[in-house]
């Protein structure tokens, strides 16, 4: 464990969130920007904060739900006018399939529902193994005998 303040612990989460979006993004798309890290970032610590305000006990679909359509769905959104429609960077564009503003799809907030499966269950462990918060409780994953 590593003794710390807020403050790193969340400059910590954020770098591994923003890392984890760009290679991610790299894996799929063989190219990111540097604006993803940011956008990877608040998504990153937004997920995180699921298990912060729900209880342990909420279903891990619902998460997801939360994950992919309330944070990084608007997320998208929001950098995607900014970097996108304002700033004219051309990050993304989602033109080719039904669109809000060809920034966001239902498509692609469909899959980041199942992406946000990694980013709940990294950033619990994360907390759980360096910054001695609570152990992850998965119903999914003890029902069945698993034990995390």
């Amino acid at each position: 464990m590593i003794k710390h303040n807020k403050l790193f612990e969340y400059g910590v989460l954020s770098y591994i969130g923003g890392t984890t979006y760009v290679t991610m993004e790299v894996f799929a798309r063989q190219y990111s920007h540097w604006s993803m890290f940011i956008c990877g970032m608040l998504c990153f610590i937004g997920i995180g904060l699921i298990n912060k305000i729900l209880p342990w006990s909420t279903p891990i679909w619902i998460q997801m739900v939360i994950g992919g359509f309330g944070i990084v769905t608007p997320l998208e959104f929001i950098t995607g006018c900014i970097v996108n429609i304002q700033l004219g960077w051309h990050v993304w564009n989602y033109t080719c399939q039904p669109n809000i503003l060809g920034q966001i799809s239902l498509k692609s907030s469909i899959g980041w529902c199942f992406l946000s499966l990694i980013g709940i269950l990294l950033d619990d462990y994360i907390r759980y193994w360096f910054f001695n918060e609570q152990k992850p409780k998965y119903i999914f994953l003890y029902k069945k005998g698993i034990r995390v």
